[in-house]
């Protein structure tokens, strides 16, 4: 029997044509949520080390000689911090909650609301302290330009990349399935 995708015959009678997997509704929810941790233990190391940085700095001695759109900024970027950090750990406490109740399903998308909205509020507090950094360190002209920069490479890594990939896939789709049509219709050789 051939191996092409018009040959495979699925064994639980739940394959998925669009990934051609053949897994049944637990199995893929099992499978996202494993995803989604590996994901979420690069992302929550991550925040938790910028929001511990953010708190350590109060205590420095040139704090005190922050303007006050400095400290403004300061504030704003530890509540954005701490907020990044809760929503990347919630999906943990979620599952401890619903821990063998059977909701996997649900926890995967709540989960991977979180997980998105995490991405979104880390990507603007990476951008503002590379902004209240510069502005400490050198003048606000250049941390708005360094900030203005980061932002821009956290657009295009997290969002427009991601995005053109995802384009490029579909447009792929109709001639990768075109191309197994004609060539499941003629008869094999050998």
């Amino acid at each position: 029997m051939s191996d092409t995708p018009s040959s495979r015959r699925p064994t639980s009678g739940t394959h998925n044509p669009v990934d051609d997997r053949d897994e049944s509704v637990s199995e893929r929810a099992d499978r996202n949520w494993a995803e989604l941790l590996q994901e979420l233990r690069v992302t929550q190391t991550g925040s938790q080390i910028l929001t511990g940085f953010l708190v350590t700095l109060p205590f420095q001695q040139a704090f005190a000689e922050l303007d006050s759109l400095q400290r403004g900024t300061y504030v704003t970027l530890l509540l954005l911090s701490v907020l990044a950090t809760v929503l990347l750990v919630a999906p943990v406490a979620a599952h401890r909650v619903l821990f063998r109740r059977h909701l996997r399903l649900l926890l995967v998308r709540e989960a991977d609301v979180c997980a998105r909205t995490g991405l979104v509020v880390l990507g603007l507090v990476l951008t503002g302290v590379t902004f209240f950094l510069v502005d400490v360190i050198f003048t606000r002209p250049a941390a708005l330009l360094t900030g203005a920069v980061v932002l821009l490479v956290v657009l295009a890594l997290w969002l427009v990349g991601p995005v053109v990939m995802l384009r490029r896939a579909q447009s792929a789709e109709p001639a990768q399935g075109s191309q197994e049509r004609s060539s499941s219709s003629r008869p094999e050789r050998g």
